[in-house]
């Protein structure tokens, strides 16, 4: 088995935060990809696996650490009303197969493997959308991407807490470290953070929720920039241990995201060595950031 302390050791805060990848969706899409409107770019596992292959790839010779899985909407709640219900296991197995080539191939360092895993569903039937559903659903890719050699589960873009509770609790009893990610943003007219995606949910009730969870990480991820201060002082009242961030830029126009105001590297990277200044634990990027972006926050970071 490879020997991954050094992640629990950079986690702890020996040394410098740990760089992840930054958008997998948005990279396909900027590279040709087409996304699906139901179930965005878990269809790129079967129509363009060397196109996937290749991102993880440049994500990890721009400098990432960590690269996440593509299976941040490979889960069935999302795959069997988008017409994929029977490629469930074929679709999360292929999507760590082509991260795992692509560290075998890019990597000179260690890497560790990352597997998505999300609430989020397009189909707001409770059919596809309850907590019992959605549990279920969580607990079949966990043990998927589990028996396909990923490193660390990650709960990705929590918002909505009965979902939360019910996805964590499926993918904490696979054993493996386990990462929270929670997406906020300061919606028109609001003077508080909200759930990214609801303005009604109110974010410091989304996080105090989850906070009871021994994970090994909360995340503030696909949150906009100007957010992230306010996320993390947030997350940071109820959750003592390791804190990470990954953020968002652009908009996302369902299936596709648009390409506006994205943060310029530089910048992003100026902003890294702020966060890690304050004891981040663990950057990178979301939606709408590249390899460039991660490229940026790894030299500043290392210099």
């Amino acid at each position: 088995m490879t020997d991954h302390s050094w992640i629990a050791q950079r986690l702890s805060g020996d040394g410098l935060p740990i760089i992840i990848d930054g958008g997998m969706g948005t990279e396909l899409e900027k590279s040709g990809v087409p996304m699906d409107g139901k179930v965005w770019s878990a269809r790129a596992m079967l129509s363009h696996p060397e196109m996937v292959r290749g991102v993880h790839e440049r994500y990890i010779q721009a400098g990432a650490e960590a690269i996440i899985t593509n299976t941040f909407s490979s889960a069935r709640h999302m795959l069997e009303p988008g017409g994929l219900g029977l490629e469930v296991r074929n679709i999360n197995r292929k999507a760590v197969e082509l991260a795992c080539e692509a560290r075998n191939t890019a990597a000179k360092s260690p890497v560790a493997l990352v597997g998505s895993i999300c609430e989020w569903a397009h189909d707001e039937h409770p059919t596809w959308n309850s907590p019992e559903v959605v549990g279920r659903a969580a607990a079949e890719q966990a043990e998927i991407l589990a028996e396909a050699g990923v490193d660390i589960l990650a709960v990705e873009m929590c918002e909505r807490v009965e979902l939360s509770d019910a996805v964590t609790e499926a993918v904490m009893s696979i054993g493996l470290p386990v990462w929270l990610g929670v997406s906020a943003r300061r919606h028109r007219d609001q003077d508080h953070l909200s759930a990214f995606g609801y303005p009604e949910r109110d974010f410091e009730e989304l996080v105090r929720a989850i906070s009871k969870f021994s994970v090994d990480l909360i995340n503030v991820m696909h949150t906009p920039v100007s957010d992230v201060p306010g996320a993390i002082e947030v997350v940071r009242s109820y959750w003592k241990g390791p804190v990470g961030v990954y953020p968002e830029s652009g908009e996302f126009m369902m299936p596709n995201w648009d390409f506006v105001d994205v943060i310029e590297p530089s910048v992003l990277a100026e902003n890294a060595v702020t966060w890690a200044k304050d004891g981040i634990r663990l950057i990178g990027g979301c939606c709408g950031l590249g390899p460039a972006h991660i490229e940026a926050v790894s030299r500043a970071l290392r210099s």
